[in-house]
């Protein structure tokens, strides 16, 4: 490297030197006259020269540039899967160098979000080759793309397209085709956590039900980052919900604070199991659509309240118990029984960029217009990942950790 910039300050003085020089000894010696210490690593081309009867003179020496110092980003990466507290560690990475369709990203906020630590734990679906960097979600700022790129552009906000893209880091060198753009103006929080949450409640809305103004949704997990998304976007198509959650020391607080999103109905899960629920029926029709995370017996009691030939759509899984399904909901109400996963989804329209892109923009337009925010979140600093990965795993934990780069 010192050779390198040496020649590339002195070009001319070299050339002199090597025009004056009888040989390839003569020219060392020379070249250490002049101050030159590392003329060796240069010597074998200099005698392929010399053999060939050529000038050393026009000997390549002249041609070489300086090269800018090799970026790097700080990441958080895992090495084996385990304990997130354990095996994620803050490291120092290298950026690859930008490519004709690939885009710079500077990191700006990424959440820490269940599926993230169950892909720490290796428990999840998809798991990325080790060693790798956390996250699946967030948002970045483009800083430079490569030549070829043509829909993002220097000062961009993008998010990923796809789960496994490591957003727990720094500086990201990404392809053009694995990212998305978002309104520079959305809230910063809100873009960092807008392509799982947000995406979710919005496909399960639209995809299973013809729902309509009036309808009624049920969902368990409903103080969730879906679960408040279910609850705001329902409530700007004139769809009533109804919550269940588990019951908590501060259970009055977290009932006004879904209804202030815009929840019509908020019972714990014992009561979904009491007569009660039949007076609740009187004020709204029974549910077309029920939105399942939890599973085992909370799923059993939504598949109860559902109407005849309802569906219901089971996305997570937080008890780690099977659904299990009455004979009687499958024979006498025909219910109908899905499974949603928005990773799938992407993937099964990645062709369909019109779709995906159409689905972003109606999001971020009830960000913009007030009527969809972001769940209760925690920033914190980027270096005090541990804190954030800790209290992402705490129970009844209703603020979302979100790190900030």
């Amino acid at each position: 490297m010192w050779l390198i910039k040496m020649i590339a300050a002195h070009r001319e003085s070299v050339c002199r030197v090597l025009a004056h020089a009888s040989s390839v000894r003569n020219a060392e010696q020379c070249f250490r006259a002049r101050g030159g210490r590392c003329y060796s690593a240069l010597r074998p081309s200099y005698e392929l020269r010399r053999r060939r009867g050529e000038s050393l003179c026009s000997a390549p020496v002249c041609s070489y540039s300086v090269s800018a110092p090799r970026r790097e980003c700080e990441a958080l990466v895992y090495r084996r899967h385990g304990d997130p507290a354990q095996v994620i560690q803050l490291e120092r990475l290298a950026l690859p160098e930008l490519g004709v369709s690939d885009v710079h990203v500077k990191m700006l906020a990424a959440p820490v979000n269940p599926s993230d630590i169950n892909m720490v734990q290796g428990t999840y679906a998809i798991l990325p080759e080790l060693p790798a960097v956390g996250g699946n979600e967030g948002v970045g700022q483009v800083l430079k793309v490569g030549s070829q790129v043509t829909s993002l552009r220097a000062g961009d906000w993008v998010i990923p397209q796809d789960a496994g893209l490591g957003t727990w880091r720094t500086e990201a060198v990404l392809n053009e085709r694995t990212l998305a753009a978002v309104p520079s103006d959305v809230p910063l929080l809100c873009a960092a956590s807008l392509s799982v949450n947000p995406c979710t409640a919005f496909r399960m809305l639209s995809d299973f039900e013809n729902l309509q103004p009036g309808d009624c949704v049920i969902q368990n997990a409903a103080n969730s980052g879906v679960g408040q998304a279910v609850i705001q976007i329902a409530a700007t198509r004139g769809i009533h919900t109804i919550n269940i959650v588990r019951d908590r020391p501060d259970l009055h607080k977290l009932t006004e604070r879904l209804k202030s999103l815009g929840a019509n109905h908020v019972i714990t899960e014992d009561t979904l199991r009491k007569p009660e629920m039949k007076e609740l029926f009187k004020k709204v029709p029974r549910p077309r659509l029920a939105l399942n995370c939890v599973g085992g017996k909370s799923a059993t009691e939504l598949l109860r309240h559902l109407q005849k030939g309802g569906t219901m759509v089971t996305y997570g899984g937080m008890s780690k118990q099977p659904v299990a399904v009455p004979v009687s909901a499958l024979i006498f109400k025909d219910v109908k029984l899905r499974g949603f996963w928005v990773t799938q989804w992407k993937r099964d329209h990645a062709h369909d960029r019109e779709k995906v892109q159409a689905m972003i923009s109606a999001l971020c337009q009830l960000f913009l217009q007030g009527k969809l925010s972001a769940p209760a979140s925690t920033e914190v600093p980027f270096r005090d990942y541990q804190t954030a990965v800790q209290d992402s795993m705490k129970p009844f934990v209703s603020a979302k950790q979100i790190l900030v780069m």
